[in-house]
């Protein structure tokens, strides 16, 4: 039988309300409330229970005392505990200690925020032995579902991956199906900085500037060639006005799939033009980011290659040979280092830390699947206030 979880943001916002309400539209199902209860516990256990729950989640990371109380009150009033082992330090100790208190299910649960930093719950399940039915939590998808399955699991929490799906009548069936006849597709593990680029790829300027908290977009920097991405590794370059050596030297200094990031310092003089272009193309660079001018536009743009800049001008400069390759330099007002993720498209550019990459990247695509979801109701006839509740949730 399907159970049915009041999640943690939706108790925040409506309390315990919304246990009552689901469960009286679904009587005949079991209704967890996840209450991530860590002090009060009697008090909480008490609260959820009369509201209708049938199961409280509660974490693991509660003092024992807490989960102590929890339990008396739990079968004073006939209900289950699971303890959600988010952020609880070492699982595979915390866990059978849960167990010994009397908790009747654990989560091994893998929080937004660490599945943005690659980590994930079906390596943790295959670490637990335990006597209680264990369920996995945490961007899980069918596929993921599946493992978790294989890895041990009884009981599956699914809810980014179906709430924010074009279709969630789809995307909740195909997980129920992978979850009944589990079974792992082929899967090549691919380095870190290939997923990355690949989830970059999927993702627009918007996506990664609301990511980042609206961040890393350069200022004053445009597309020549509409419709052309790039995504890859900067290559800096920091020179002077009008002197282009030192872009020019950079694309042999760039691998296949690198962005060529330059600071130029005039709107003037052009360091960049159809030839370095065309150079590019032959090295297999991905796309050059000027702070400064370009000129021979209509040239690159029968290229179609990506390139941005500042301005357009004619002119072009002398190679002198002054400036470097590879320092950190300032591009449209952010600061670029070697090897920082680019991604620029007709929005605009933006910088990502080299640090940050994957991580941004993951928050990225679920900015796009939350946008996805929002557009879907528009397209059914809301507006865009009513989807986002603007009225509900203005600051008062």
């Amino acid at each position: 039988m399907d159970w049915i979880e009041v999640g943690t943001p939706l108790i925040k916002s409506e309390g315990m309300d919304a246990v009552r309400r689901i469960k009286s539209a679904f009587p005949g199902h079991v209704i967890l409330a996840d209450m991530k209860t860590v002090d009060t516990g009697a008090m909480e256990i008490e609260m959820a229970a009369k509201a209708g729950a049938d199961i409280i989640i509660l974490l693991g990371s509660a003092d024992n005392s807490t989960i102590e109380d929890a339990v008396r009150a739990a079968r004073k009033y006939g209900v289950r505990l699971m303890a959600d082992l988010i952020s609880a330090g070492d699982m595979a100790k915390r866990a059978p200690e849960l167990v010994g208190l009397g908790i009747d299910y654990i989560n091994v649960h893998v929080g937004i925020d660490q599945q943005m930093m690659g980590e994930d719950p079906v390596s943790i399940l295959k670490t637990l032995k335990l006597e209680v039915p264990v369920a996995a939590a945490g961007g899980l998808d069918a596929q993921s579902a599946a493992k978790a399955v294989l890895s041990g699991a009884s009981i599956v929490i699914v809810g980014g991956n179906i709430v924010r799906s074009s279709d969630v009548t789809a995307s909740a069936r195909a997980i129920r199906e992978s979850i009944d006849v589990p079974r792992i597709l082929e899967n090549h593990e691919k380095p870190i900085d290939e997923e990355t680029i690949e989830l970059l790829r999927k993702v627009s300027t918007p996506n990664i500037s609301d990511a980042m908290h609206r961040k890393g977009a350069m200022r004053n920097i445009h597309s020549i060639c509409l419709g052309a991405k790039a995504v890859g590794r900067a290559v800096t370059v920091q020179t002077f006005e009008g002197d282009w050596a030192k872009s020019v030297e950079a694309i042999d200094v760039a691998k296949q799939g690198d962005v060529i990031v330059i600071y130029n310092g005039s709107p003037h003089v052009a360091p960049w033009g159809e030839l370095a272009t065309l150079s590019c193309i032959n090295k297999g660079v991905t796309g050059v980011v000027i702070d400064g001018a370009v000129r021979d536009v209509d040239d690159i743009r029968r290229l179609n290659f990506p390139v941005f800049s500042s301005s357009i001008m004619p002119n072009a400069g002398e190679p002198k040979g002054f400036g470097e390759i590879n320092a950190e330099i300032q591009c449209g007002g952010q600061v670029v280092k070697p090897g920082d993720f680019i991604v620029g498209d007709d929005n605009g550019v933006v910088v990502i830390p080299k640090e940050r990459g994957y991580e941004v990247a993951r928050r990225a695509v679920e900015v796009e699947k939350n946008e996805r979801r929002i557009r879907d109701e528009i397209k059914r006839g809301k507006t865009l206030s009513e989807v986002m509740y603007l009225q509900k949730w203005e600051k008062k």
